[in-house]
């Protein structure tokens, strides 16, 4: 694993309060840390060498001061969307690397379709190209699911679904 993946796993970050509020990359962890933020309160077995010591990415980490959270939206935006419908193309149902996925207009472009959290979905570049400028019902296609909102629901839903490939999470997981 390159340098660049370790820095880019996730890392759970906790509210001084033990609670779940968030998923980072471990390069942001790793800098909450360092400048006195957080603590780390577990680490993965993946070293990080610096020029004068190594250690352990953190695996979890605690806010040392309580944040209150407002009931915040997440913005629009690709990684959100992809994050929202699990990297998984909503025509073909493939998951697949963000970099092999595009985002595609339900409703196209060149019908006024917006661009919006219930007008956008993961889409793999073949159903895209195959989609072309028409609706999925005049394609022949159909939505995994319905497009919605990034909402408290599925930013939870999420941490859990990361926490069952890292065994450390768990016990931070309220299920």
């Amino acid at each position: 694993m390159g340098s660049y993946d370790r820095l880019h796993q996730p890392v759970l970050v906790l509210n001084a309060s033990y609670e779940p509020i968030n998923v980072c990359a471990a390069r942001r962890a790793l800098v909450l840390v360092l400048k006195g933020v957080a603590s780390a309160e577990e680490h993965s077995t993946i070293p990080v060498h610096s020029f004068k010591s190594h250690f352990s990415l953190p695996s979890v980490i605690r806010l040392l001061e309580y944040r209150r959270i407002p009931q915040q939206s997440r913005s629009l935006s690709r990684k959100n969307i992809l994050l929202r419908d699990r990297y998984t193309c909503q025509y073909c149902h493939k998951t697949l690397p963000s970099v092999e996925l595009t985002l595609d207009h339900v409703i196209p472009r060149s019908r006024a379709g917006a661009s919006s959290w219930e007008n956008l979905v993961a889409c793999c570049h073949p159903c895209n190209n195959r989609k072309g400028s028409r609706t999925p019902d005049e394609a022949g296609m159909k939505l995994l699911k319905v497009p919605r909102p990034f909402s408290l629901h599925t930013s939870r839903h999420l941490m859990r679904m990361l926490g069952n490939a890292d065994a450390r999470w768990r016990k931070y997981l309220f299920y």
